[in-house]
């Protein structure tokens, strides 16, 4: 039974930190409180388009935390006997938790495009977001502002 349950708890690990929701880093993609509400528009000349890495998250890893500590402990607890099997599970709980961390970290990515817009006012502005269609420099674009939240979407 224990040679099943590990592998059973890792999978579930693994897929579960693959459950992120990069998709509200697009232009194309509104939050619920979006809908209904008014945002504003202005238009403006793309100057330069540079390739980044969205970290979701914020960089919590909660989830592949926890799910590191629980496989990491509970492959510890295989090790030795006595005050040696309760060090392991101990030391197996840590090591897990920060490699769970770094999973989730690593899995919870997304390519995006950081857009240097300038205005139509003359103002430059920075926009990054997910890069779910190629920009050109030189492109009109909109920008779709509400509240500290601003998306660019094609003219």
């Amino acid at each position: 039974m224990k040679r099943l349950l590990l592998p059973a708890l890792a999978m579930s690990f693994l897929a579960l930190a693959g459950c992120t929701n990069t998709s509200t880093y697009s232009g194309d993609v509104y939050r619920g409180n979006q809908a209904e509400t008014a945002q504003t528009v202005t238009y403006g000349t793309i100057q330069s388009v540079r390739p980044v890495q969205i970290q979701g998250g914020e960089g919590q890893g909660i989830l592949g935390s926890l799910g590191g500590a629980v496989i990491g402990g509970l492959l510890g607890n295989q090790v030795g006997g006595g005050s040696g099997k309760t060090i392991a599970t101990a030391a197996g709980a840590i090591g897990g938790t920060i490699a769970g961390s770094k999973v989730e970290q690593a899995t919870d990515r997304v390519d995006g495009y950081e857009l240097e817009i300038r205005q139509d006012s003359g103002q430059n502005v920075v926009v990054v977001q997910k890069a779910d269609r190629n920009w050109q420099v030189g492109q009109r674009v909109r920008l779709i502002a509400s509240g500290s939240s601003v998306s660019v979407a094609p003219y």
